[in-house]
């Protein structure tokens, strides 16, 4: 029986890892650490239960059924968890999490160096899209390129990134904003959100799985349990990464006043502390860290794809590669406007969903369970989206006032409601079943 050896296990964590931190991980968590102040370890709590811990449970979740999203989505249909995959896929992939590390990259490492063009940005998302096309076209050496090479050069980057704000702080903690004043946990737990792991953790699945493969291991146990310890050196890593960056948001405020985003953060920090060199060890930290996670969405889009679809891998490779480029080129502000009411939207049934697979044996039929909960929680979502992109005039007044609205929960309360009565229902007509047995 083929078996991976210590340093292969490293390298597939390192992957993994790799994969996850892309352009949301490094810029949500300096600004949420800026405006939190002296509440930021609490935010960070909340920040890091969607931004850790979910795509961790998510990555193990997955190892158990195989790495396929559509078979932990099973109870729900064919049709549902199609179409669900389809809107994880895309989100991760051409639509937001794609485009957005190209304009990241740029708009925070070689814009300050460059000049913020629409001619600069065209010319570097163009070779930026050119290397994610040639890397995603070989899926089966992942485990090298990125495993090996790209993720080891990312983890130094990032370890210095951290250490730095550790030992060399900018100044003292400055003090919070109202929002954070009032529910820094709650406000935490949604910028965790758009990190987009969780989505990025369905995603990613099929290509841990695919690697493991790749190495020769065939036997499902082994393929499961290199999948969660892959997912757990990520944790690990993304937990210490996110930690760093909210102490050094936290204590930003001289070098980075008026800021109002974490791009900005880091721009003020870094050149306060790395002097000339800094835009240029920032253009490399946020490039490199980018480049992997678009190669990882882009193998993974097309890995999916091509199994619904009558398209070869390598013409969706080209296809989502293109499409990830014309839509980068709209520029960061509109992809974050746009992308936060979607995400706020579809996060809570995948939550649903994950939490749930863990808990099949509570209950006669999984199917009775999960497909009610999710949609609970897809509706109460929607309003949170609403809500998030300033249409909450246009709602009746008492959909703006539920249980943890203002933290933008507003589908929790429902979605355990719901949770209890299909619950007490699958009882009683398990019971009916076994009676008529």
């Amino acid at each position: 029986m083929k078996v991976l050896k210590g340093q292969d296990i490293l390298a597939l964590g390192f992957m993994t890892f790799a994969l996850f931190v892309g352009a949301g991980n490094i810029i949500f968590p300096p600004i949420v650490g800026l405006q939190s102040g002296p509440h930021v370890w609490m935010a960070a709590l909340g920040f890091l239960i969607t931004a850790v811990g979910l795509p961790v449970i998510t990555v193990i979740a997955l190892a158990k059924v195989g790495g396929a999203m559509d078979a932990l989505s099973s109870p729900i249909g064919k049709a549902a968890g199609g179409l669900l995959a389809a809107v994880c896929y895309l989100a991760v992939g051409p639509l937001f999490a794609a485009p957005r590390t190209a304009t990241v990259s740029f708009e925070v490492g070689l814009a300050p160096l460059t000049g913020d063009s629409p001619l600069a940005l065209l010319l570097y998302s163009s070779v930026y899209f050119l290397l994610v096309f040639i890397i995603s076209l070989y899926p089966g050496r992942l485990l090298d390129t990125v495993g090996r090479f790209l993720a080891p050069l990312k983890i130094i980057a990032l370890a210095t990134l951290g250490i730095a704000a550790f030992v060399l702080p900018a100044g003292p903690i400055g003090t919070a904003t109202p929002e954070y004043v009032a529910a820094p946990f709650s406000q935490g737990f949604i910028n965790g959100y758009l990190t987009m792991d969780t989505l990025g953790a369905l995603v990613f699945g099929i290509v841990i799985v695919n690697a493991i493969r790749s190495r020769g291991v065939d036997s499902p146990r082994l393929i499961t349990r290199y999948a969660i310890m892959a997912g757990l050196i990520a944790g690990v890593g993304l937990a210490l990464v996110y930690i760093s960056l909210f102490r050094l948001g936290s204590g930003s405020h001289e070098v980075a006043v008026g800021a109002s985003n974490g791009a900005a953060v880091l721009h003020g920090y870094v050149q306060h502390t790395f002097g000339s060199l800094g835009s240029g060890f920032l253009a490399v930290l946020i490039s490199l860290a980018c480049l992997v996670t678009a190669v990882g969405v882009t193998c993974a889009c097309a890995e999916y794809f091509c199994r619904v679809l009558p398209l070869s891998y390598k013409s969706l490779v080209i296809i989502l590669a293109g499409f990830s480029l014309l839509v980068s080129n709209l520029g960061l502000t509109k992809l974050i406007a746009f992308s936060i009411p979607v995400l706020t939207a579809i996060y809570p049934p995948c939550i649903a969903l994950v939490a749930l697979s863990f808990c099949q044996s509570f209950w006669h039929a999984q199917g009775r369970i999960v497909g009610p909960v999710m949609l609970v929680s897809l509706l109460f979502g929607i309003i949170d989206a609403l809500k998030g992109a300033g249409l909450a005039d246009w709602m009746p007044a008492q959909l703006s006032h539920l249980p943890l609205s203002e933290q933008g929960l507003a589908w929790l309360v429902p979605s355990v409601v719901m949770l209890a009565i299909v619950v007490l229902i699958d009882r009683l007509l398990g019971k009916r079943s076994e009676a008529m047995a």
